[in-house]
């Protein structure tokens, strides 16, 4: 996907705004997609984009968290980890099937489908910059702001 010029999408967002991807040309952008608000790996890293959220805005960067939860859900995991920016609602996998991200995954032997946990840099033109695929949370938000900081 690096190189590649993503479409214009809109979703639900916390804050009781809607997100549109137009909205934020100009701007880079990081999109994580996880797999389900309040599970460990998914809190450890919403967390870890928290603790370095003022670099990203300092580099110019919106953070966005995605995944299949409610907007409800996303509420509370937002303010229970008081995550300083917002979680977009996606529901009908639009905006993952555009980046791919739905998977099958193996659960206690059962095959699933679900979010591979993955990361997109989009510079301010909205094309993808970098992407980490199948990511390992722990270092991973440290990765991605380095990264962020030499576009």
């Amino acid at each position: 996907m690096p190189g590649k010029s993503v479409k214009d999408f809109s979703l639900p967002s916390t804050g009781g705004t809607a997100f549109r991807l137009s909205a934020l040309r100009g701007r880079k952008l990081v999109l994580y997609f996880y797999p389900k608000d309040n599970t460990p790996g998914c809190t450890t890293e919403g967390m870890q984009f928290r603790d370095l959220h003022e670099e990203f805005v300092k580099s110019g960067c919106a953070v966005y968290g995605v995944s299949r939860d409610s907007l409800k859900s996303h509420e509370n995991f937002k303010s229970k980890f008081k995550l300083p920016f917002e979680l977009l609602s996606d529901e009908k996998e639009s905006v993952c099937t555009q980046f791919g991200v739905i998977k099958l995954k193996n659960l206690y032997g059962r095959k699933v489908r679900g979010i591979e946990r993955s990361t997109f840099v989009l510079d301010r033109e909205s094309v993808v910059a970098r992407e980490w695929r199948g990511v390992k949370v722990p270092g991973h938000a440290q990765e991605v702001l380095d990264f962020v900081k030499t576009l």
